[in-house]
């Protein structure tokens, strides 16, 4: 029987990597010296599955004063090149997505992600997975991010597929899936992926 889905289509950041507490770790080194607080919390409910620019513009509106956007977009590089150093030491992807993606040969896989490419392909490659996906698509390829459905749509594109299932963790990466028009899979953590993802093209088999 042929399987429901020709290709599986993942965000990186929760889904695949275990990076939020690092691009958090970042922000707080960051942020803290301005003057910024931000809580575990926080981050959270108002950080994830936005672009950073979006997410300094909620931040600057909690200060009263609200904080320039533009003077906090400025200390972007410096985030960006902290979390590269992180995440490259260390890559949060765990071993068992790791095996796993070495696994779905008989599928065609694309990272989707909101995050620069400067902050996905090298993490890819330390851990050794970046020859698993035929395609990455990143916040640096789209002039729309999530949840508008271009990343996703690009994606199916690349690999010339009509049938892919989105996996991701918030709710503009699922809208966006939704957006397309494709079936989107919902993770609660990157450490459920093994036995959710695999639970689920089983059952559309």
């Amino acid at each position: 029987m042929t399987p429901s889905f020709d290709s599986i289509l993942f965000d990186f950041d929760g889904v695949l990597a275990d990076s939020e507490g690092v691009h958090f770790d970042c922000w707080t080194a960051i942020l803290g010296p301005l003057g910024i607080p931000l809580t575990w919390e926080s981050y959270c409910a108002n950080c994830i599955g936005i672009t950073d620019r979006a997410m300094l513009e909620v931040l600057a509106n909690q200060k009263n004063p609200p904080h320039d956007v533009e003077d906090l977009w400025q200390y972007y590089p410096k985030k960006k090149a902290l979390f590269r150093e992180k995440a490259y030491a260390n890559p949060p992807i765990p071993e068992a997505t790791r095996s796993l993606l070495r696994t779905l040969t008989n599928y065609k896989l694309a990272v989707v992600s909101s995050s620069g490419r400067a902050e996905v392909e090298p993490v890819l490659e330390r851990a050794g997975i970046h020859d698993c996906f035929q395609t990455i698509v990143t916040g640096d390829d789209v002039a729309n991010r999530k949840p508008h459905p271009e990343p996703y749509l690009l994606a199916a594109e690349r690999l010339g597929v009509r049938r892919p299932l989105v996996v991701e963790d918030s709710e503009p990466g699922a809208a966006a899936g939704i957006a397309a028009g494709f079936a989107v899979l919902r993770l609660e953590n990157p450490y459920m992926l093994p036995t959710v993802l695999l639970g689920a093209l089983s059952a559309s088999k």
